[in-house]
């Protein structure tokens, strides 16, 4: 008679599986990546030790893990002919929560030097208990090399006991059996399990053969075979064509072009890895529509260990598709949440040089290429300025901008910008505005065009708000024109001048409600009047209300300069001195202001009455 041991679990299980089934895992559909990595652990295991003991060997070679689907048992089946486990290992790895076979095994052969490692990915003994987040009762029966009565059957409910009883086995290797619950027969569905073993396990080493219980199998025809194992990222650069890459690209991202250019390569030293990126020609699609999961692929033993691995790629380059492996990387118990480590920190760091270094050739080598990648993605690009400290100067030197001095359908780049700049001038310009009609036109600009210095013109909402984290580059200060700048004002403004115009620049500071003083200027040459901020510009408050978050009133209010050679100016002028109180120097005053906020964009504050004032001076002109 069979004697049927009944033990308790070695940990309060209850509490730890309810953890197991409800936190660790976001999808259920996890559980089967888990089980299936268990099995490809277990054939690598055998095919270690079988270089140091070939009798392990004595049977079954043809490496294969099986899945078994059977409706009217309502289990589901996965099998492989691995290692196996006895009588003792197997109450050692699933009598005990936690315990991770696989670990223990690779701490056994630490220290042993100049022995091939084989690549190992699991926490075993909780991979395994997510099977009950599906079932209600798994069954596992096993043995190792060695006779069929060797087998042994443990069961469990997962309610803090299993079972354990001798029960002959065939073959060598491992068979899980999971009962579903009454719930969760979708895992029954072939459909739904090609699904999960393509998104998880697609490109594991061993082939994952589905089979369907009861079911007839037509003669002559071949097992289907779930996974393609064709990790290119694990082939050598060379190995690869073109094609292959259009493929894969493809099938990762759901892009319908070629993928604009290939990163691949395999990084050794203290961590190992290998990197297969690509990025883009065109915005992917969902980056239209609101936030996005970015991040490559994470794989570890071909098995798929997370689908956006934020951690591993700055948000600025989440335009990159592609794939990671890393067989260093430690993973906590979900295998879900990485934990913050220096092998993730080096790998993230390596992939944005990668990423940096590969646009760089790209735009040294066609800059027309370049152009339309950046017009694409160049917005995603510029956030680095503010987040990447370490390759500011790398991120700085691949953007691109209009300017003063260059075609409309043309940009430059901040290297070309400074090769270009005047003997004398020692900052980097630039100038912000919803669109270059707008900022081209700017008052502000006419004293560059006569000294013939380029301005940048800034016309995306997030140029403003990196830019400035840059501070310089290659030397140069980078300078907005629109900000106050009394040295730079009152060049070439006599004192003589300034003494008679200081009453009429007191009188338009406290007349003038939407400025905080006035002040002469010798940047307008054409212009009667313009703003400058103290802060703040004009352009990042009108963005910063359109989005809800605008800045206080008094934040927004700036200094008015005067140009002290305009006519209109003068005259102005002249009627304040002569007399104070005459009507017109109110309404031309207003007037004149109002256009100066048109002219940086912004709207006069009293629409009908601005239009008013310029309708009666129409008349008049008539």
């Amino acid at each position: 008679m069979t004697q049927i041991e009944k033990m308790e679990f070695k940990t309060e299980l209850k509490q730890l599986l309810h953890l197991i089934t409800h936190s660790l895992y976001s999808n259920k559909e996890i559980f089967l990546r888990e089980l299936l990595s268990n099995s490809g652990d277990a054939i690598n295991k055998i095919r270690f030790n079988s270089l140091e003991h070939e009798d392990v060997l004595e049977e079954n070679k043809d490496w294969k893990i099986r899945l078994v689907l059977d409706k009217d048992g309502k289990t589901l089946t996965i099998s492989d002919n691995g290692i196996g486990m006895s009588h003792d290992s197997i109450i050692e790895n699933l009598g005990t929560i936690a315990r991770s076979g696989t670990k223990a095994f690779l701490e056994q052969l630490q220290g042993e030097e100049g022995k091939t490692r084989p690549n190992l990915i699991g926490q075993f003994g909780v991979g395994f208990y997510s099977a009950f987040m599906v079932a209600d009762r798994v069954d596992v029966r096993s043995r190792g090399p060695g006779k069929p009565e060797d087998g042994v059957l443990w069961s469990s409910d997962g309610q803090g006991e299993y079972t354990l009883v001798s029960s002959a086995k065939e073959t060598r290797g491992t068979e899980v059996i999971l009962h579903l619950k009454n719930e969760e027969m979708e895992f029954l569905d072939p459909f739904r399990i090609r699904t999960i073993v393509r998104k998880f396990s697609d490109f594991v080493e061993h082939p994952i053969v589905l089979e369907i219980a009861n079911e007839k199998k037509e003669e002559g025809k071949e097992e289907e075979v779930l996974n393609s194992r064709k990790a290119l990222w694990l082939r050598s650069k060379n190995e690869v064509t073109p094609e292959e890459h259009d493929s894969f690209y493809r099938q990762i991202s759901n892009d319908f072009e070629k993928p604009l250019k290939v990163i691949h390569y395999a990084a050794e030293g203290t961590y190992e890895f290998r990197v297969l990126l690509y990025l883009p020609a065109t915005l992917p699609m969902e980056f239209q529509f609101g936030e996005v999961k970015f991040g490559p692929r994470l794989y570890i033993q071909r098995v798929l260990i997370m689908e956006h691995c934020e951690e591993l790629l700055p948000s600025y380059l989440r335009f990159a598709r592609g794939v990671v492996e890393c067989p260093d990387l430690p993973l906590n118990i979900s295998r879900e949440i990485l934990q913050q480590n220096p092998v993730l920190e080096k790998i993230r760091k390596d992939l944005a040089s990668s990423v940096l270094k590969t646009l760089k050739e790209l735009m040294e080598e066609d800059l027309e290429k370049y152009r339309g990648f950046f017009q694409e993605m160049g917005s995603i690009l510029k956030e680095g300025l503010r987040g990447d400290f370490d390759n500011k100067e790398k991120i700085a030197a691949l953007l691109l901008f209009s300017s003063l001095n260059t075609p409309a359908t043309q940009q430059i780049s901040l290297q070309q910008y400074v090769q270009a700049m005047p003997e004398g001038q020692g900052e980097i310009l630039f100038l912000a505005g919803e669109s270059r009609e707008l900022v081209e036109n700017s008052p502000l600009l006419e004293i560059h065009r006569e000294e013939k210095r380029d301005v940048l013109l800034l016309t995306e909402s997030i140029d403003e708000f990196t830019l400035p984290w840059l501070n310089e580059f290659k030397g140069k200060k980078l300078k907005a024109v629109d900000r106050l700048d009394p040295e730079a004002s009152d060049k070439g403004i006599l004192e003589e001048t300034k003494s008679r115009f200081n009453p009429f620049l007191k009188y338009l500071g406290e007349t003038l409600s939407g400025i905080s003083s006035a002040r002469l200027t010798g940047r307008l040459k054409d212009s009667p009047m313009a703003l400058v901020s103290q802060g703040m510009s004009a352009t990042q408050e009108r963005f910063l209300k359109r989005i809800g978050k605008g800045a206080p009133e008094i934040d927004s209010k700036r200094v008015l300069e005067i140009n002290p050679r305009h006519p209109l100016v003068n005259q102005l002028r002249d009627i304040f001195e002569e007399k104070n109180d005459d009507p017109r120097l109110a309404q031309v005053s207003s007037t004149l202001y109002d256009l100066a906020l048109l002219a940086e964009g912004s709207r006069p504050k009293d629409l009908g009455e601005f239009m008013k004032r310029v309708q009666e001076s129409l008349k008049k002109m008539l």
